[in-house]
């Protein structure tokens, strides 16, 4: 059977700020600019989860999407929609929030969950900050 990319796109609204506590606000301007806001900021994020595998023969499917989405909704947007990155999504605590940072984890909550779904994998991650800047993972 052929491989098969199968991608989910969701989306969540976030605020945070970028700055670096052992820097003083001076270092934390010059680096971050104005995501270094002390009142914080915001972005309409969009993310987008790619699972690769094989078509089963019983479905036609690498995947349920509907349990997908629900997975994704669950361990991933649910915590961080309507929130603040800095102070209220225990697994970014203490870390940078950066969307490079945030895609990472996202990844390391996905993974083992899309293992349980099905004989598919997670292939990459795209996490859209706004319409210009955006990361992508593979998990390497």
């Amino acid at each position: 059977m052929p491989l098969v990319y199968l991608t989910r796109k969701e989306h969540f609204n976030a605020a945070h700020k970028l700055f670096n506590p052992n820097w003083s606000e001076e270092q934390n301007a010059a680096v971050f600019g104005p995501c270094a806001n002390k009142n914080w900021h915001g972005h309409n994020y969009d993310l987008r989860v790619t699972v690769k595998g094989e078509p089963q023969a019983e479905t036609g499917f690498i995947v349920d999407l509907k349990a997908l989405s629900t997975v994704i909704r669950r361990l991933v947007i649910d915590k961080l929609d309507h929130k603040n990155l800095n102070l209220d999504v225990p697994f970014l605590e203490g870390k940078m929030t950066s969307t490079e940072v945030l895609a990472v984890e996202i990844w390391n909550i996905l993974a083992p969950a899309v293992q349980d779904l099905g004989p598919c994998r997670l292939h990459k991650i795209e996490l859209f900050e706004t319409e210009r800047n955006s990361v992508t993972y593979y998990g390497e």
